[in-house]
């Protein structure tokens, strides 16, 4: 099965069709308020209604109150949820039947050790970076998520992803998914489509 790929930090519709027809399977709207790819739920929703069926919509929340993350789910219309902060495994059980996958900022093996206590639909693993979540374009030791793997849920592999190493990070770690935000970018929140293109290419090639 080719692997899926989110391109995640979408701030407009021509960047959201765009990833689209480049072959995306899921796109990411980022509702923490400090990323500098910020964006309402008002303007959320217009991105999402402008696209065709069976293109996942995840909601990327931080810390977020039950209340605002209920509020999103209804006024956007996303149908995933991507908790990027310190949640708890009861926090996430809380919006079943959504699907919902929880992020980790990878340091070293002893990151891995809460994976199993989330029961999510999958886990994403991303780059630490002390004042950043996620979106730091940087990597983390990839056998580390060859590891994560044993432990039984789908893997999301993200940080530091590029049109020229997500082939070699798919052939390595064979995730379910791979995730991206400035590697396709040509500033923040701006999606350059040449690399839009080369990227989803590269990941979905023959032969990862």
């Amino acid at each position: 099965m080719s692997v899926k790929v989110k391109i995640c930090g979408i701030t407009n519709g021509g960047d959201a069709l765009a990833a689209v027809e480049a072959g995306a399977d899921a796109l990411g709207f980022m509702f923490y308020e400090k990323s500098p790819r910020h964006i309402s739920f008002k303007v959320a929703r217009e991105i999402i209604g402008l696209l065709p069926p069976f293109v996942a919509t995840v909601g990327v929340f931080v810390n977020a109150t039950e209340a605002v993350v209920r509020r999103g789910i209804v006024e956007c219309g996303i149908d995933t949820l991507q908790f990027h902060g310190d949640e708890t495994p009861e926090y996430c059980e809380k919006f079943r039947p959504l699907k919902v996958y929880k992020a980790f900022r990878i340091q070293g093996p002893e990151s891995l050790e809460s994976l199993s206590l989330y029961a999510t639909n999958a886990w994403l693993l991303d780059s630490f970076a002390p004042d950043n979540r996620g979106g730091t374009g940087a990597k983390f030791n990839w056998e580390l998520a060859v590891e994560a793997k044993k432990l039984g849920r789908p893997v999301i592999l993200a940080g530091g992803l590029t049109p020229d190493n997500v082939a070699d990070a798919v052939r390595k770690v064979g995730p379910y998914a791979v995730d991206v935000s400035s590697g396709v970018e040509s500033a923040p929140g701006k999606k350059d489509r040449r690399k839009l293109r080369a990227f989803i290419k590269a990941a979905k090639a023959p032969g990862n």
